[in-house]
């Protein structure tokens, strides 16, 4: 046996005892032999440069130096899912479903793990990038950190596609999380407060070598990719796990929401028997072809449904309510409490959301409050403990002017919250705007975050987005933490920031009710700023999804004086404010006034591409058929009682050839 042979037998050996011990639990050697296998394949390898293979068993160990994590945009975005609490939430999730798909609806249940999301890049079997969630649009790249995981497998076997993502999350087992903690504590450190915030930062070491160290494990539950020849949520699974996954064993597949119910009801008692932490259980429609039909909100998909189990509660003491001014001017009352333990992190603030609120619960200074998570990020106070209440409790009284500028505050009819008048005077709305329009969704300028902004607008460099673009390298460079290479970074960003196109620049503008959504929905049917500053009220409401309220906060906007001469001053920096030529000449308005809904399997083009060529021709898609319905684009396997509504209805079926030819 030749050299290379020999290396490459270690190779293979080295990864079917890695795939018994990490994914099967089922160790087929000692510790001692595999790193004694393992110390020969590395020796040999340094001999060998020539025979380098990124998917080796001894990169394992790390190493690399990440001293920047690369921004990635997902191929395919990473959706978060919509929460339910109660039987009632999932069969009303259930009836929804019902009214928009054909046939059967059975489930895939899987347990909720709490750690870091990934999503895992694979091609000809060999991975070939780890990012982050990020905002679920894009990630940071964290590759050379994920290799050391013993549990991501570096190359597949088995009858794996050509290229795909799976996802994921990366966990730091009970056991191991403990371990780290003791030798903290016994090398004089402070214990880390909770596994799941550990694993996320694991991820961004700028040493390997020390990702490497850590315990930390990758559990798979989902496959994506164009034409991966998969049926079903459960099928996924399952292949997953033949090309060498590490998927959870506990998922089950079922037929009704009272078969999920006992699958919740045995899993809220038995989780704590689990290595890791779970919140709750993912329950998905099982059939792929279902899942496609229901599709997504703008935030999270239809066909799953993430159920909570019963949120932790604890009880504190309230010292102190004090007030934010977010972005647009609303106050948001703020709960200081006595420190306190809760679901693995110490807790010190909780939300009071508004003016109500306080009232309803009848919540003051002093009181001894019960908290919980549930399905917020942010703890919430449920309840007040009356019977620890101090005897010279007084009412709350809510603030009547702003607690930044001491503007007297508004609260409008109809509105929950109050709000600071003062726009172009309340220091914390400025920096709010500013904070928004750089952020990664909107315009997503690198070298500036958060608190230099603050920084920025305190040394009264800046006191709007517009004034972003008139920085120059020499008046950043005194700022506290300001380096050369930083200052140089921030500038370069903000230049790049120009080509970042309309849709996204119209969302960091921070018009009140303009989301993502919106902002995309507003760019693509007036192509252009001047065009939606030149629209009435009457005129917005019918654009598609535009209701009165957004209309009217549009308006509002542009009316202003001051924002007019903001848009005249991005415009004259270069900003995009239309729609570029590029895009407009793959859009058309072939398709205007008409709805289509997509049913079936197509052949020449994937779904998505199917209702991307309706919106870009002008045309819109819907998730059911309704009377407004103009047609229905059938491929193979249409759902029977779609085919039924649209002939009661009379609405004509057109193949995929003759939908194509349409807009040819």
């Amino acid at each position: 046996m030749n050299t290379e042979q020999q290396i490459s037998q270690l190779r293979e050996e080295l990864r079917r005892h890695n795939y018994s011990y990490y994914i099967l639990d089922a160790p087929t050697i000692s510790d001692y032999e595999f790193d004694m296998k393992l110390k020969e394949l590395k020796a040999l390898e340094e001999k060998h440069p020539e025979f380098y293979d990124a998917t080796s068993p001894t990169l394992r160990v790390g190493g690399e130096i990440t001293k920047n994590f690369e921004t990635i945009v997902h191929d395919h975005r990473m959706y978060s899912l919509d929460n339910s609490y109660s039987k009632e939430d999932l069969s009303d999730w259930e009836k929804r479903i019902k009214k928009l798909v054909d046939g059967d609806v059975h489930y895939t249940c899987e347990l909720k793990y709490d750690g870091a999301s990934i999503s895992l890049t694979y091609e000809d079997g060999v991975l070939l990038r780890a990012v982050t969630r990020g905002d679920g649009i894009q990630g940071d790249n964290v590759t050379t950190n994920v290799k050391t995981i013993k549990s991501v497998p570096l190359r597949l076997t088995g009858d794996f596609p050509p290229k795909f993502d799976i996802r994921g999350e990366i966990v730091l087992p009970y056991e191991g999380f403990a371990k780290m903690n003791q030798e903290r504590i016994e090398a004089g450190e402070e214990p880390y407060a909770n596994p799941r915030n550990t694993a996320s930062g694991s991820l961004k070491l700028q040493d390997s070598s020390e990702t490497a160290k850590r315990p930390l494990d990758c559990l798979l539950y989902s496959i994506t990719g164009d034409r991966l020849g998969i049926k079903t949520q459960y099928e996924n699974l399952e292949k997953a796990r033949n090309w060498g996954f590490k998927v959870p064993k506990e998922s089950k597949l079922v037929k009704s929401i009272d078969e999920v119910l006992e699958f919740v009801a045995y899993w809220d008692e038995h989780r704590h028997d689990l290595p890791y932490e779970t919140d709750g259980v993912v329950i998905k429609v099982n059939d792929l072809q279902q899942q496609e039909e229901l599709g997504f909100t703008a935030k999270a998909p239809r066909w799953a449904m993430a159920y909570k189990f019963k949120a932790e509660q604890v009880s504190t003491v309230l010292r102190e309510i004090t007030y934010q001014v977010g972005r647009t001017g609303a106050i948001t009352p703020v709960a200081n409490l006595e420190p306190v333990l809760l679901a693995g992190t110490t807790v010190k603030r909780a939300s009071l959301h508004n003016a109500d609120q306080i009232e309803k619960l009848d919540i003051r200074e002093g009181d001894t409050v019960f908290v919980e998570k549930g399905g917020e990020i942010i703890p919430k106070i449920i309840k007040v403990d009356f019977q620890k209440r101090p005897q010279n409790s007084e009412p709350t009284q809510y603030i009547t002017e702003c607690p930044e500028c001491n503007t007297s505050l508004i609260r409008k009819d109809g509105e929950a919250q109050h709000y600071c008048p003062n726009y172009n005077g309340c220091t914390p709305q400025i920096v709010g705007r500013i904070q928004h329009y750089i952020s990664r969704k909107a315009m997503d300028i690198e070298g500036l975050g958060g608190e230099t902004v603050a920084l920025l607008v305190n040394a009264g460099l800046i006191t709007n987005y517009a004034d972003l673009y008139s920085l120059t390298k020499e008046q950043v460079l005194p700022l506290e933490r300001m380096a050369e290479k930083s200052a140089d970074n921030l500038i370069s960003g903000i230049e790049k920031s120009k080509e970042i196109p309309f849709e996204r620049v119209l969302f960091a503008l921070g018009i009140r009710y303009v989301g993502e959504t919106v902002a995309k929905k507003l760019a693509k049917h007036y192509k252009s700023i001047d065009a939606i500053i030149g629209a009435s009220e009457e005129e917005l409401v019918n654009v598609d999804e535009i209701g009165i309220k957004i209309a009217q906060s549009v308006t509002e906007f542009f009316v202003s004086e001051e924002n007019k001469a903001l848009i005249s001053r991005l415009q004259h920096y270069g900003i995009q404010l239309e729609i570029s030529a590029d895009k407009l000449a793959n859009q058309t308005d072939t398709l205007k006034g008409q709805a289509f809904v997509v049913s079936g399997v197509f052949e020449k083009v994937s779904r998505n591409e199917l209702k991307k060529l309706i919106e870009d021709n002008g045309g819109k898609v819907s998730s059911s058929i309704s009377s407004k319905t103009s047609y229905i684009v059938a491929g193979a396997n249409m759902g029977p009682s779609k085919l039924e509504k649209a002939q009661k209805l009379e609405i004509p079926i057109i193949s995929e050839d003759e939908f194509l030819g349409k807009i040819q």
